[in-house]
């Protein structure tokens, strides 16, 4: 399975199938430069942070364990049992709710079952996750409506949906094997409506690079007929205005005798809280929908005839959806525009939200969770004879509030790059080299390494490329892609070192360390045969696992199953919720004078925090990534030019200078008022207190700001 993202590969998948991002995350993980601990003699930790993130990550990966050396500010090459030692030292006596075991989304389910084990046998549920910075919105928001916290299609739907509504996802830079179905639907005559700030090429036009044909000859397939540039933060005025769209139309149908628009008896039995809604949709004014939108009647209304034309539709949304104050209304309001017509629990329909890390819905699956009512708490406790913790844990906002704060003295991290990941990225440097112990499982140097505690560990891992050879022979993991598909894994590679540990193992072997003997308790026997972690998991959680070893390399993965798929709403109504909008945006902000919205943005030379290069060829912008994007009304209007040097600001209330200086204005087609940057340099902007209500996910998409130019920032 793709190391990458977590787009799943189909039963009957092209031979010859290729995805950009999934060979750049394969060969960055297979670079044949290595970081080892002779790196060490010519760096120290303080220089270092003033190399970027590509360079620090192409010293290659990383070859043997090691300790930070805070008399030489380095890093010094460590046994790995001197490792283990030392972490448990100190975990044994810090407080327990003051520990944080983070997880990056990567890590296997075998690895994941067992790395939250650990922290429930260490004593607390604090297992956030990566989930908490992306898709964490999607986790609350559909399980608030739909009783399902991800997404309800499978393959097949996609090869039956007569039209797919694309919210704030760019398959062209973050999902690029969407585009095959996607070209295949346009072919049998699909519709394709989008809604993003940004023009992305990959939602504009695709040229196939399996089609012989195609690449001979340029030859493009438009993917999108209707492309809308809703402004940043207008996503629930537009779906509003759509479903006014839906709903007048029923109405003419209805006063005339015509057939219903509406799929009325969906509604009744299916769904509760349709008339307040309704009555909310009437009574909001076309011209209310347009200034929030930032787009006109008539274009909501084309798009509402596709919606009525259409008797399949997917709505497809990724983090311009769910990166907002009001994310988790920005999800429900996709559920709402579904279920005017019955499009979800039927085939070729229903909600598709775009993963990003490879297995980050897997994980939740499988107890990485800071809440407690989603993990088999009884099971566990008859499992392993210990009673669990019952309190909450925490999220990723709450961990970085409780460093700043010094409640939170020690993180875990199984993968990841925290410090670069999360807002308020100046306060998290410092805040992060003041805990008690930082614990890094890592294939290569980032930004995080350089901030080290007054104990830090960097645990080199395999990556899952490579042979993982155990007690019992290689081993295989498994992953879940985001059709809730399990799919089984062999690395064939030779390790990059002799050194490396799997993940499972540098788990297994902390839990030794810190957790005490007890008979139930098997960590080298886990360690040796992984299918014995996967009858752990298939006990704990027998509905969706059953016979997990003997179906995990199924063609196309195995599908655990979806409640909403089947129409079985698990909500406290037992039904599908219809929800009011209190509000026609999803801003936290006013809309002022100097005021911009800034959407954070990712090149298709990335893949999260990690930064390939600096070629983004689908916007153009080459050898740099220091740049904010503007529309050439809002540049004259700020009395800027293309290629002026400015700083962005950070505008939230909160008294807190934030700024990112050095970056030169480039002329885009945006929204007036909407400005976009790349993520993760502009992480520096934003505040931790600036995220989605419900989920605490960050609120990447619309950071408020202002733009100084350099000569201001200079006097």
């Amino acid at each position: 399975m793709c190391v990458s993202c977590a787009w799943p590969k189909p039963v009957n998948y092209h031979p010859f199938e290729f995805c950009e991002n999934g060979a750049k995350a394969t060969l960055w993980e297979l670079t044949s430069h290595r970081c080892s601990p002779d790196f060490w003699r010519d760096h120290t930790v303080s220089q270092l942070r003033g190399w970027k993130d590509h360079d620090l990550e192409m010293t290659g990966r990383l070859t043997h364990p090691l300790r930070y050396e805070a008399a030489t500010d380095r890093y010094v090459e460590v046994g790995w049992d001197e490792a283990f030692d030392g972490i448990a030292k100190v975990l044994k006596v810090l407080e327990k709710d003051s520990v944080v075991f983070y997880s990056s989304g990567h890590a296997s389910l075998e690895a994941s079952y067992l790395y939250a084990l650990l922290a429930r046998l260490y004593g607390n549920n604090n297992l956030p996750q990566s989930s908490n910075m992306c898709h964490e919105t999607t986790s609350v928001g559909l399980n608030k409506v739909i009783g399902s916290p991800v997404g309800t299609i499978v393959w097949e739907d996609l090869e039956k949906a007569d039209a797919f509504f694309f919210f704030g996802q760019n398959p062209g830079s973050n999902s690029p094997r969407f585009l095959h179905p996607l070209q295949d639907a346009k072919k049998r005559g699909a519709r394709i409506v989008t809604f993003n700030p940004i023009l992305e090429q990959g939602l504009i036009s695709f040229i196939n690079p399996q089609s012989p044909a195609d690449m001979l000859t340029g030859r493009e397939t438009q993917i999108s007929d209707q492309y809308h540039q809703v402004q940043a933060g207008g996503d629930i005025a537009a779906i509003l205005g759509i479903c006014k769209h839906v709903i007048e139309a029923d109405d003419r149908a209805l006063a005339e005798g015509g057939e219903r628009v509406l799929d009325v008896a969906f509604i009744e039995e299916h769904t509760t809280g349709f008339e307040k809604f309704v009555e909310m949709a009437r009574s909001s004014s076309w011209a209310e929908i347009e200034r929030e939108s930032g787009l006109t009647e008539v274009d909501l209304r084309k798009a509402g005839e596709v919606y009525i034309g259409a008797k399949n539709v997917i709505g497809v949304y990724g983090m311009g959806l769910t990166q907002h104050s009001q994310g988790a209304l920005n999800v429900a309001m996709v559920v709402n525009l579904l279920l005017l017509r019955g499009n979800i629990g039927r085939e070729g329909a229903g909600c598709c939200p775009v993963r990003g890390h490879s297995n980050v819905q897997g994980q939740r699956t499988v107890g990485i969770a800071e809440k407690t009512k989603l993990v088999p708490m009884d099971k566990l406790k008859e499992l392993f004879d210990f009673d669990p913790p019952t309190k909450d844990g925490i999220t990723i906002v709450d961990a970085v509030k409780g460093l700043m704060s010094g409640k939170v003295k020690a993180f875990i991290s199984l993968g990841g790059n925290l410090v670069r990941a999360v807002p308020d990225q100046k306060e998290m440097e410092r805040v992060w080299a003041e805990q008690e112990l930082v614990v890094m499982v890592s294939t290569k140097l980032n930004r995080s390494h350089l901030f080290p505690a007054k104990a830090a560990y960097i645990l080199p891992c395999l990556s899952r490329t490579e042979i993982d050879k155990q007690e019992t022979g290689n081993q295989a993991v498994t992953t879940e892609d985001s059709f809730s598909h399990i799919s089984g894994t062999v690395g064939k590679r030779t390790p990059a070192s002799k050194e490396l540990k799997s993940e499972l193992a540098i788990v297994t072997g902390i839990a030794k360390a810190v957790i005490a003997p007890r008979p139930k308790l098997k960590w080298d026997e886990w360690t040796g045969d992984y299918a014995l972690v996967r009858d752990l998991i298939e006990y704990s959680y027998p509905k969706d696992f059953k016979d997990y070893n003997a179906r995990m390399f199924q063609p196309g993965g195995f599908y655990r199953g979806n409640s909403a798929h089947e129409r079985q709403w698990m909500t406290p109504e037992k039904k599908a919720v219809f929800t009011a909008p209190d509000r026609l945006n999803a801003l936290s902000f006013a809309n002022v004078s100097g005021r911009f919205r800034l959407v954070t943005i990712r090149s298709n030379d990335q893949f999260n925090t990690t930064i390939y290069g600096y070629s983004d060829r689908f916007r153009g912008i080459e050898g740099t990534r220091d740049v904010v994007l503007m529309c050439e009304e809002d540049i004259r209007a700020a009395g800027l030019s293309a290629g002026q040097d400015v700083t962005l600001v950070s505008d939230f209330d909160d008294g807190v200078r934030r700024e990112l200086a050095g970056l030169k204005v480039i002329k885009h087609d945006l929204p007036r008022g909407t400005v976009a940057a790349y993520y993760p340099e502009c992480n520096v902007l934003n505040s931790i207190d600036h995220h989605d209500e419900l989920s605490k996910t960050p609120a990447s998409k619309a950071i408020p700001v202002r733009i100084e130019p350099s000569d201001a920032n200079e006097g």
